[in-house]
This record gives structure tokens, sequence and C-alpha cells, in this order.
């Protein structure tokens, strides 16, 4: 009889301790799910816009078809995947820090480096929207050179900072020269020349298309290529770049927040890493 009391006893106790761990367990499955990163990289998609997830409570701010900002939002993208490719053809040592590479061509010579990318970038958006006269950017001298007169076959004379525009070629206004005179313009304008000839945005004012730069020889640059807001106001972008040597445009991750990434929480005067670059003191610029 002790035996069999014995028996239901421990019965009973097995019983009670499986009600007892089913909550624990459930628990430890919630914990778990809460710092789990958000899935946000879509890898069987072509275009950065559909290359990434809206974060949860946020939706995409909207802009005007046609738009710059609908233009780099739309941008092509290579398959999930792709590597960063120097200008050489030789694979750049680090492929931690990007989810995406654009479909923007490396030349071969090397001048398309990180503020030539965006440059190119915003130039074929104004070439493809009929919008050519608009071409044209400072050097670092701080002459302007424009699209329109290269074109008429105005020519720079360098001489130190000194710089004369004479007219030595004759007119060419073929896509083939407009490349041409991006190489001139990759040559002699750069990060210190976009920073000291765009104007500048604050945190609260960003939109898709501005760009976080940092001025110098060298210095560093990155553009904004999305843009989404919550309920509070409160907004995450999205950021690709170039780089030097001449390589890849690519999608870049946050690697500061695994949970966010690739989304950007940006501020004025931040520290704000970015795949291989950190910005200890953040400034934001438009182009014109």
């Amino acid at each position: 009889m002790k035996k069999i009391v014995l028996t239901f006893l421990v019965l009973i106790s097995l019983i009670v301790l499986a009600f007892q761990f089913k909550p624990v367990k459930q628990i430890a499955h919630n914990v778990v799910a809460s710092v789990e990163p958000q899935n946000l990289v879509v890898k069987d998609s072509l275009t950065i816009k559909s290359r990434v997830k809206i974060p949860e409570g946020y939706q995409r701010v909207a802009y005007e078809s046609g738009s710059f900002a609908e233009y780099l939002r739309n941008y092509k993208l290579k398959p999930f995947g792709s590597k960063i490719i120097n200008y050489d053809e030789s694979e750049y040592f680090w492929q931690g820090g990007h989810i995406g590479i654009l479909e923007v061509p490396v030349p071969k010579n090397g001048l398309q480096q990180c503020a030539d990318a965006l440059i190119r970038i915003r130039s074929e958006y104004l070439w493809d929207n009929n919008r050519k006269n608009e071409i044209g950017f400072n050097f670092t001298s701080g002459h302007y050179c424009s699209w329109k007169n290269y074109a008429e076959g105005y020519r720079p004379k360098i001489n130190g900072n000194k710089v004369v525009f004479n007219k030595t070629a004759g007119a060419n206004h073929s896509k083939e020269n407009f490349y041409k005179y991006l190489n001139l313009i990759y040559m002699y304008s750069g990060t210190l020349s976009l920073y000291n000839e765009l104007e500048s945005v604050d945190d609260s004012n960003l939109h898709i298309g501005d760009m976080l730069i940092k001025g110098g020889t060298p210095g560093h640059i990155v553009m904004i290529c999305d843009e989404v807001i919550n309920d509070k106001g409160e907004k995450l972008f999205l950021l690709f770049q170039g780089n030097t040597p001449a390589q890849s445009v690519h999608l870049v991750k946050n690697l500061e927040d695994s949970d966010m990434s690739p989304w950007y929480d940006l501020k004025n005067n931040a520290t704000i890493p970015v795949s291989n670059y950190t910005f200890s003191s953040a400034k934001f610029v438009r182009f014109k």
C-alpha cells in the first residue's frame, strides 16, 4: 500500500513540475524573441526600396514621382551577396559592411572615389531628366566648372589655385564627352570642395539625397537613399557610399545597432560609424 501511495505522489510531483516549467520555457522564448534583430533585408530584390523592409511602427516618407529622392530610392542593385570590387577588379579586403551593391560602373582609371561616386549619381539624374544645364561643381580651388561650358569646348588651365577657362575644343554634347567631363570633376573636386560649396542641412530637415560629410584630404561622404517616419515624427535613414580606393558603390549596414540595421538614426554633431569609417562630428549638406 505504501508503495502505491509513494508512486502516486511521485506522479503528482512530476505533473506539478511539468506545469511549472511550461511558463518558464515560454518566458525564455519571449526573452530571446525580444533581443533577436529584426530581419529587414529582402535578399531576392533588386532595388534599394525593395531590398530593405520598413521597421515596425514606421512608414516611408512620400516624395514626388520623378524627384531625385524617388530616383535614389528605386536605384537598381546587383543580386544579393555581390562583392565590393575595386577599380582594378580586385576584391575589397572587407566585405562585412554592406547589404547591396548599386549598379554604378567603376572606371578603371581609379578616379571615381567617395565624393566622385555621389557626384556621378547626381549628374546622371540631372542628365536623365533633361536638366543638363544644372550639372556643375566647384573645384577645390573654388572655381565653378559646368557641363554646359565644357560641352561648348571650354577647358580649364590650372596653375596652382589659379584657374582660367578657355575655349580650346569644339562643341560636343555627347554622353561620351559627358563622362570625360566627370573625370575632370573627379580630379579637381572632392569632399573638401563639396563641404565648402554645398548648403548645410539641420538634422530636423534631412531628406533623401542629403549627405553626411567630413571634408578633408582625405575626408568621407555618404548619401541618404531612403527615409521612414513614425507617429512621433522620428525618422530613420538608409545610406550608401563610394570609397577610396575607387570601388563599387554600396548600401551600408548599421554595424552599431543590429536590431535597426541597415536603418540609421542621424543627428547633428554625433559620432556615426558607417561601415569602415566613423564620422566624429556629423555635418549634413544638400546638392543645389
